[in-house]
């Protein structure tokens, strides 16, 4: 064999392995998370269920996808549910800013119908459609620092309550027509969510409780991104606990950020005792 006979073979070994070389680390990852899920499932002998949305790499390209909750996810955990016998507990890690009210509310009245307990895992944040779908758990496990957030709907780029706020301090023949079918849109949409959480708390708490607590998380009694930690999720009654098995940050783990810029967070990835470094 010539010399460039072999620098051709080597060529198309390196371009072959270029191509593989991605969906080989894909399958690896999906091992992996397989692994860690049914090490959690048979620890806690439930069904472990993930709705977990990071930026992912896709593609040769690597372009990062944003997600959120939506219509694939809700068939996709309400086809979890049905698979799961009504005695068996479920436990769904969530990590999520958000999404479709219409697929948060389908997965959180589907989990509150599931007779068995529902448990909801929360390591880092679960905002607005997440926190919608913990008020169905019957525990929700949050890491001392993790945050839930309020569950106002969002008329576009607007919260629904600043679009009422606006038609009450300002003349209607100022306001455009536009403006006010957003506000009417607004009203529904903040009654039927109110409506929906206070459902949901009605099973976990006393119905004047629920009612009051449906009403401050839905009618923008905070801004959308305010940060309701463990201890402000306990005041407002949540059944909130904060025993986070280890299984679930192993999870979270093998789900990585996109790397398609410099990481601005640095550190040796080893628990540190009393003692300090290693």
């Amino acid at each position: 064999m010539t010399p460039g006979e072999i620098l051709n073979g080597l060529f198309w070994l390196f371009l072959i392995f270029t191509f593989l070389s991605p969906y080989l680390q894909r399958q690896a990852l999906e091992a992996a998370r397989t692994r860690t899920l049914l090490a959690l499932e048979r620890r806690r002998k439930s069904r472990v269920i993930t709705l977990i949305h990071r930026q992912e790499a896709i593609n040769l390209l690597g372009i990062p996808v944003v997600r959120y909750i939506d219509v694939d996810d809700s068939e996709e955990v309400l086809r979890a549910i049905r698979l799961t016998d009504p005695q068996v507990p479920i436990d769904l890690i969530l990590h999520t800013p958000g999404g479709l009210v219409l697929a948060a509310e389908q997965i959180a009245l589907a989990l509150l119908k599931h007779p068995a307990k529902v448990t909801v895992f929360v390591p880092h944040y679960a905002m607005s459609g997440g926190t919608l779908i913990a008020l169905a758990a019957d525990e929700i496990v949050m890491d001392e620092n993790a945050v839930l957030g309020p569950i106002d709907p969002q008329i576009g780029e607007y919260p629904a309550a600043s679009l009422l706020a606006l038609v009450k301090t300002k003349p209607l023949e100022k306001i455009e027509d536009a403006t006010l079918i957003k506000a009417d849109i607004a009203a529904k949409a903040m009654k039927q969510v109110e409506a929906v959480a206070e459902k949901l708390l009605a099973e976990h708490m006393d119905p004047e409780k629920a009612r009051t607590t449906a009403k401050l998380l839905s009618q923008g009694t905070w801004t959308h991104d305010y940060p309701i930690t463990v201890e402000e999720a306990r005041r407002l009654g949540l059944p909130v606990s904060t025993e986070m098995p280890r299984e679930v940050y192993l999870l979270m783990e093998l789900y990585p950020q996109a790397q398609m810029r410099r990481p601005s967070v640095q550190y040796i990835p080893m628990p540190y005792g009393k003692g300090g470094t290693p």
